[in-house]
């Protein structure tokens, strides 16, 4: 199972959950006051947004909760916000490339948080660049396999413009281009209904495999960047066994 995905199943095992709730809503928050800014306040006329608020509205976010959201990326607003988008990368244990993205109003508080946790998860930062070619940057949306069989979800998928369709684990995941993410997901949601998941992601072009001591370190790593709310999102390249995972799920 690649990193990004298996992750998150194990954190769905994990305690407090209305801590979780909270910090998500403030993530999914900020980025609709970022793609408000990024173009026009109006989700009709921007995609960005309108994923955004979608997003939200599937975490079951309080409406007024948006609302503040939008407020933010107003200039002229009491409460505007000005966050700026980052990426930082680097290396975890067992060599497992890392890309943390994140949306802050302070650079260099969020570069230290992200620096202290890889230094003390046996990880190290590198340079922007040092490990995102071992990435495809791609528009990912997921769907149950049960709502269309495997022909018909890649001929609906070419048919809207997508690049690709993989099925596995109940899942048919299909990727896009960043550009033609937003079309791509509305015609396929107009189809199949909607989406279980969809975002823009670093696709790992290749995984790594990693032992049940390294993937444990590795989950340690990204609960601790998730943890900070600047931290957007966190994609890895590593892979874990079935048996492997087992053993986690069961510790």
């Amino acid at each position: 199972m690649a990193g990004h995905s298996q992750f998150k199943n194990i954190m769905h095992r994990k305690g407090a959950q209305d801590k979780k709730k909270a910090k998500k809503f403030n993530k999914l928050a900020r980025e609709i006051t970022v793609a408000s800014k990024s173009g026009q306040p109006d989700p009709d006329a921007n995609p960005r947004l309108r994923n955004a608020i979608d997003a939200a509205r599937k975490e079951n976010m309080a409406g007024d909760r948006i609302k503040r959201a939008l407020e933010q990326a107003n200039p002229n607003s009491a409460e505007a916000s000005n966050y700026e988008e980052m990426r930082y990368e680097g290396y975890g244990p067992g060599g497992v490339a890392v890309i943390v993205e994140a949306l802050t109003d302070n650079r260099n508080r969020t570069a230290g948080d992200v620096r202290l946790a890889f230094t003390k998860n046996d990880g190290v930062m590198g340079e922007t660049n040092s490990v995102s070619f071992m990435f495809s940057k791609v528009g990912s949306i997921a769907f149950a396999a049960s709502v269309a069989g495997d022909e018909q979800i890649f001929e609906a998928a070419v048919e809207a413009g997508a690049d690709n369709v993989e099925t596995g684990n109940g899942v048919h995941e299909v990727t896009t281009k960043p550009s033609d993410f937003i079309a791509v997901k509305e015609a396929l949601e107009k189809k199949f209904g909607a989406s279980q998941s969809s975002s823009i992601i670093w696709k790992p072009n290749t995984t790594v495999a990693v032992t049940q001591e390294q993937a444990k370190d590795l989950i340690d790593l990204i609960e601790a960047l998730e943890d900070f709310d600047d931290v957007q999102n966190v994609f890895s390249n590593f892979e874990v066994d079935d048996s492997v995972m087992a053993r986690l799920m069961a510790s």
